[in-house]
């Protein structure tokens, strides 16, 4: 018998393989026939797919019992500059102003649900479109879950080297601020001090994991932000 906590688990991970494939619409085990397989309580059952259902791969039709769902439409994917820029037609490039492990402090442990102190990659750059500079970059990563990332030599797409370690961001949560330019931005962005920029800080996710925060600041002149509003289309 499994353990008490994981039995919900094991109802889960079981309609899960029975159904892989299925067509929408394929009527699940009912909650009958599960509670006496497993010989677990109704409760249990219910909270093993009550979870399928949360997830999208289940829906419930009242009096008609619970079927495999139609595809659910999908949030855009969250794109790193590089992609955002090839998908405008430009080439990205960067120049790194700073690589090295520090110390986090209070504000970035706590970004990144770290103990402060805990290690952390601090990587700056400035990121160039087409030829022209579009914005200053400063992000850190849990370095305990990148180790050796700054070893291996610096990525020319940070998203694509996540990717490769199964820790790519699945969604992130985003703050966006209207600004002036500090002298030494104006002076890395080609702007006059105090012309307007665009802030965008990020807090960046791979499931429940952070990976990265960061915060770029835009030329505002060169940069449009677009966001979309909805679902896409899956």
């Amino acid at each position: 018998m499994v353990q008490r906590e994981l039995k919900h688990v094991v109802v889960r991970e079981h309609v899960r393989s029975l159904l892989d494939g299925a067509e929408p619409g394929t009527p699940a085990p009912s909650e009958r026939e599960l509670v006496s397989q497993f010989k677990v309580a109704r409760m249990t059952v219910r909270q093993a797919l009550d979870a399928l259902v949360a997830e999208g791969l289940l829906e419930r039709m009242p009096g008609r019992g619970t079927f495999v769902a139609r595809p659910r439409r999908r949030p855009a994917q969250l794109t790193s500059f590089t992609e955002d820029m090839r998908r405008r037609g430009l080439t990205a490039d960067s120049r790194t102003l700073l690589a090295r492990i520090e110390k986090a402090g209070p504000g970035v442990a706590r970004a990144l649900e770290v103990e402060p102190n805990s290690p952390v990659v601090h990587w700056k750059r400035l990121r160039r479109a087409g030829g022209a500079t579009m914005c200053l970059e400063d992000a850190y990563l849990n370095e305990a879950l990148l180790p050796g990332f700054l070893a291996s030599g610096l990525p020319s797409s940070l998203y694509d080297a996540l990717q490769g370690r199964r820790l790519r961001p699945t969604w992130a949560e985003d703050a966006i601020q209207a600004d002036v330019a500090s002298v030494e931005e104006a002076d890395l962005l080609g702007l006059e001090p105090g012309q307007p920029v665009l802030r965008l800080a990020r807090r960046a996710l791979c499931g429940d994991r952070v990976v990265q925060v960061s915060r770029s600041t835009y030329r505002s002149d060169r940069f449009t932000l677009h966001v979309q509003l909805g679902e896409a289309t899956a």
